[in-house]
């Protein structure tokens, strides 16, 4: 165990982030703050008791939103404090080397700058993102928001996609005047939150693979339509060239189809939705796009080649994002707490009601059908398996087993819906909005039998993946 004076070396402030949950299970970030400790240091009782102002978020990141006080006690105590003066002392020789550290870079950062716009003068027009700021409003080097090798509860980079996909979007705020506002969030307030914009999950995910031992970068640039954007890109080894680009907000992937030459009309085989690309980084490497074309087909990911991306320096880039500065350290992933056949079955049942009261409304009985419910439990899986790894599996045996509990000469139908929360209410409306949905659930007939399934899947932190089916069975008339 450390002593006072070796607790003083650690610079490592508390992060308090206050989220407003409403009755509907929305959540809102309200404040986020950073709470230095080592006052305690210096406290004989080993307590520090304080009544912090905490500030809003984005663009109201200067206004108060409210108090609140916090206890702050060492254990066990310490056998020695320090005096008031040697802590003082040593957090003002940190803010500061901090602050001469930023000022350095920043000077590197303006100079770099100038050399890029020299090689072609368009390059001010393209999407070389190096700061952003978080929701204090503090502007950061866009490297601080990678971490080099976050680990938890994912066995897999396809997994890690997936569960990032989950997390709820949520594009920033607009400001005053109706002007875009953007917010780059640290990685604890946007899995408190569970939601965000695309730079949130698009840094995480690129952390997440950096993690898996991938080579991860992040993309900045735009989509088809022009609107700014941003992805995550892996590059395999150098000899097979394999480039691929991984789309935070779906978790689907494409491979990039390379050519060297600009020629009319779109590229064969060019699936994925990105147009340009101004640059990469990840938690230690800065890339800007050198080359006479930012189209993402006309674009080569040879990193090595000066001639195409111009590089920042490594350990420029460490000075104000290295693994010693609090602000990297990520929060480990949390385990799923949630019991996904407990919450389904709830689910389920409520989905039932909501069915045979709507049913009831329309002068129709309901009766359903446990096997054909059952049976669908298969598919639901095979929709989050497919998800997941993106290999299909299951199809056939779906099929069969429907062919078993359908008996001949009845019709059946089924619509599948995946949602990302548990509000039943929520989900039956918004499966009502599809004409399939709705002419399942107010089926009339011969021999008419309804069947609701409901499936969770619950990923780390707060993530799940909701699946519901709604089905029906009905004789045919010829």
């Amino acid at each position: 165990m450390l002593d006072a004076t070796g607790l003083l070396s650690l610079f490592d402030p508390l992060h308090l982030v206050v989220v407003r949950t409403e009755a509907s299970g929305d959540a809102a970030l309200v404040a986020s703050h950073y709470l230095e400790w080592r006052d305690l240091l210096c406290a004989p009782s080993g307590r520090v008791s304080r009544t912090l102002e905490l500030m809003g978020i984005g663009v109201e990141a200067k206004v108060p939103v409210g108090l609140i006080d916090v206890t702050i006690e060492m254990v066990p105590r310490l056998g020695k404090v320090l005096a008031a003066d040697v802590v003082t002392a040593q957090l003002e020789m940190e803010r500061s080397r901090r602050s001469e550290r930023e000022r350095s870079f920043l000077m590197y950062a303006k100079q770099w700058w100038k050399e890029y716009l020299e090689v072609r003068p368009s390059h001010a027009s393209r999407l070389v993102k190096l700061f952003a700021c978080d929701e204090t409003a503090t502007n950061r080097m866009v490297c601080a928001y990678v971490a080099g090798a976050t680990r938890g509860v994912l066995d897999s980079p396809s997994q890690s996609a997936r569960f990032i996909s989950l997390i709820g979007y949520e594009a920033a705020a607009a400001g005053l005047g109706g002007g875009a506002s953007e917010v780059w969030a640290s990685c604890h307030a946007f899995l408190a939150a569970n939601k965000g914009d695309v730079e949130n999950h698009v840094t995480l995910l690129c952390s997440l693979l950096i993690g898996f031992g991938l080579k991860a970068y992040v993309a900045v640039g735009t989509k088809a339509k022009g609107q700014t954007h941003s992805w995550v890109v892996t590059l395999g080894p150098a000899a097979e060239g394999r480039v691929c680009f991984w789309e935070s907000l779906t978790g689907s992937r494409y491979l990039h189809n390379y050519r060297s030459t600009d020629v009319d009309g779109p590229l064969d085989g060019a699936v994925y939705p990105y147009r340009t690309i101004g640059c990469l980084f990840n938690h230690s490497e800065f890339y800007a796009n050198c080359q006479p074309s930012d189209s993402v087909e006309l674009t080569s990911f040879d990193l090595t080649d000066a001639a195409k991306w111009k590089a920042m320096s490594e350990s420029a880039i460490a000075s104000v994002c290295g693994a010693v500065l609090h602000w990297r350290n990520r929060p480990s992933l949390c385990p799923p707490l949630l019991d996904g056949v407990a919450s389904a079955v709830t689910m389920e049942t409520e989905l039932r009601r909501l069915v045979s009261d709507y049913r009831g409304d329309e002068r129709l009985t309901t009766r359903w059908d446990e096997d054909l419910s059952f049976v669908m439990t298969q598919a639901l899986a095979a929709y989050e398996s497919e998800r997941s790894t993106g290999v299909t599996t299951g199809n056939q045996d779906f099929q069969d087993a429907v062919r078993n509990v359908v008996p001949d000469g009845h019709t059946f139908k089924g619509f599948p819906l995946q949602l990302l929360h548990r509000n039943a209410r929520r989900a039956f409306a918004t499966a009502m909005k599809s004409p399939v949905a709705k002419e399942i659930v107010s089926c009339r007939g011969d021999s008419v039998r309804l069947a609701v399934r409901v499936r969770i899947f619950s990923y780390a932190e707060s993530a799940i993946a909701v699946w519901v089916m709604f089905a029906c069975k009905y004789k045919s008339v010829q």
